[in-house]
């Protein structure tokens, strides 16, 4: 399997969108070691769209030589020698959604030339597609096409959620699959993608998982998908929305020049571990309210991790108090309050130790942020 676990790594596009270069992707692939995110799991450096010439030549796609003047063999042996992998981008209409030149019609001819490459993984998007093709039959296409390369490469599908790929997707052969709009950096942005999509992971497993686009954590406003930036604390509620229900984890900041908040965000450790826990399991909705939502996650070794995430309150009124009540019944994930069974909780962002609890667990949280918890029964 090429994604037993959700994908961790960076993408140019959320920042750079068409300012790339050999020296940009060579100096992020320095910083995911120099500054731990390789140690941490990060392990793809991905080009997105604008890497290649206008036009093909000879039938074949080029990389621009003004931004990569040694060539993408090189670039990737370059990202392979610090012991990380490396993805493109392509498309599975007749152009990028940039304009450029795309797969339609050459799926086998890109996926060989991306094998010689040595391309770990394919970012495929959906723009520019012909009325009169078969989106199911696209991507099926360029799933065989990379199956028969001659080389591993991580299919990751990208189509905005366009005929409910949730539904296909996975017999298609693809490992990751964006079934939503293009993220931005603002909390409405990243809690719309999440709202929408808690409902629509619960076929999350090894080998295939809903991307919920790349993060935008440590952006402030700045890059490619700016719009107002958000604060440490939304940053933090976005990734942990991330972690929890298993998408892919893929940095858009640049983390050349993060700064040291927002690298302890993406490097936090209890969030990643949720994320990347053996069992791979999605969660699942345990309280929905106008105001909040609490999930619960079943992870390996026993243990499993509670979600309480909240929003804007759409009832509040001026002046009023902002923090939102949250709660989980232990009932409700399969602890029986009749039971002599009680429960430890641990802060998975802190690690502190919050104490033993019975029959369940409430707080009161600030509008657009979480609470993540690792809980552990105990018979006390």
């Amino acid at each position: 399997m090429l994604a037993i676990k959700p994908p961790m790594g960076w993408n140019s596009w959320n920042t750079f969108g068409a300012k790339i270069s050999e020296e940009l992707i060579m100096e992020t692939a320095d910083a995911m070691i120099e500054k731990g995110y390789r140690d941490a799991g990060y392990e793809y450096v991905i080009i997105d769209d604008c890497w290649s010439l206008r036009e093909r030549v000879d039938g074949k796609l080029v990389a621009d030589p003004e931004l990569f003047p040694h060539g993408m063999k090189y670039l990737s042996d370059y990202v392979h020698s610090k012991g990380l992998k490396f993805g493109m981008y392509s498309c599975a209409g007749f152009q990028t959604c940039a304009g450029y030149p795309s797969s339609y019609g050459y799926e086998y001819e890109d996926a060989k030339q991306f094998a010689e490459w040595g391309v770990d993984y394919l970012k495929y998007d959906f723009c520019n597609f012909p009325k009169s093709a078969n989106r199911e039959n696209a991507y099926l296409t360029m799933s065989m096409a990379l199956r028969n390369c001659g080389r591993d490469i991580l299919f990751a599908a990208c189509n905005w959620g366009v005929g409910d790929p949730a539904k296909w997707m996975r017999s298609r052969g693809v490992h990751t699959f964006r079934s939503g709009g293009d993220i931005f950096d603002s909390p409405t942005s990243f809690m719309d993608i999440f709202k929408k999509q808690y409902n629509n992971v619960e076929n999350n497993g090894s080998d295939f998982y809903n991307d919920l686009d790349m993060l935008i954590v440590g952006m402030h406003g700045k890059g490619n998908v700016a719009l107002g930036g958000c604060t440490n604390e939304e940053y933090m509620t976005h990734f942990a929305m991330w972690a929890f229900l298993g998408s892919p984890l893929i940095i858009g900041g640049d983390i050349r020049n993060l700064d040291d908040e927002s690298r302890d965000i993406l490097l936090n450790k209890g969030l990643i571990s949720i994320n990347q826990d053996d069992e791979c399991r999605p969660p699942f909705i345990v309280r929905d309210e106008a105001n909040s939502i609490s999930m619960m996650k079943i992870l390996s070794n026993g243990k499993f991790a509670i979600g309480l995430f909240s929003f804007t309150n759409p009832n509040k009124q001026e002046n009023a108090n902002s923090n939102i009540f949250t709660c989980i019944s232990f009932d409700d994930i399969g602890i029986h309050s009749n039971t002599s069974l009680k429960v430890k909780l641990t802060d998975a962002i802190t690690g502190e130790e919050l104490g033993i609890f019975e029959g369940g667990y409430r707080a009161f949280l600030n509008e657009n942020s979480c609470k993540i918890l690792i809980g552990e029964i105990v018979n006390d």
